[in-house]
């Protein structure tokens, strides 16, 4: 099903609800993505942002509202079918198969018929933006630094030629240098035109690459806007930066 396509907003979600059997976890929850920004959910562990962009991605039913991506009515559709139309998720804890090199993982991201005969273009276009990768190609994926796979898990996702990316927690776990060197990864693939929606315990850098920023407190929407004005939001800056003042 066809749905009113906004050349500006790539995604348009619309009072989604998502529960998990009878417990309700998302509530209401709007937000929009434009063409070409990085926007970013906020909020603490449970806020619900893992569970949001899992029903974006297809791997969890909507209870009830609404997902537009790219002019098309995705609410019903597979996970394999928003794959298709070119969204992709990067899960929270990389997910990947550690007794397969890092060129195996890399491949199962273009799996689907639709990106095979691209898929050796994508590789090299992979190794050019994480040179580590290209030297790690043999190596098993389990033998690698938490750094490299998260590495890994990007480049994978960006095998399936997303129009959005999908990132959850893309620093969990990290120690504090990588974590530097993850959202700057993330700024450069979004100055490469691809338009990134991120979800993310650290506010602090999160608010620093995006655009536009959702704070999510109970499955809900807190507050919203630019994330310049959301960083002098006293609100923001004593739940999410540490402020005491």
């Amino acid at each position: 099903m066809a749905a009113e396509r906004n050349p500006e907003r790539l995604l348009d979600v619309e009072n989604l609800d998502v529960a998990y059997d009878a417990i309700r976890v998302v509530w209401g929850l709007s937000l929009s993505v434009r063409r070409g920004e990085v926007v970013t959910i906020i909020g603490a562990n449970g806020a619900g942002k893992t569970t949001t962009l899992k029903a974006i991605a297809g791997l969890i039913p909507a209870r009830s509202g609404k997902i537009a991506f790219d002019g098309h009515d995705l609410t019903s559709k597979s996970a394999n079918d928003r794959v298709r139309h070119h969204l992709s998720l990067i899960p929270e804890g990389r997910q990947l198969w550690s007794r397969m090199t890092v060129e195996e993982n890399l491949l199962m991201g273009a799996f689907p018929a639709h990106l095979r005969s691209s898929a050796h273009k994508n590789l090299d276009r992979i190794y050019d933006l994480f040179p580590r990768l290209k030297e790690r190609r043999a190596q098993f994926c389990g033998t690698l630094s938490g750094g490299e796979q998260q590495m890994c898990a990007i480049g994978r996702g960006l095998m399936a030629e997303p129009l959005l990316l999908l990132l959850d927690e893309p620093s969990l776990g990290l120690a504090p240098i990588l974590v530097d060197q993850v959202f700057q990864l993330i700024r450069r693939i979004a100055a490469e035109g691809v338009t990134i929606l991120l979800a993310a315990q650290n506010a602090n850098y999160a608010l620093q690459i995006s655009n536009y920023t959702y704070v999510m407190e109970w499955g809900r929407v807190l507050l919203e806007g630019p994330s310049e004005e959301l960083r002098s939001s006293d609100h923001v800056r004593r739940a999410y930066l540490g402020a005491t003042t």
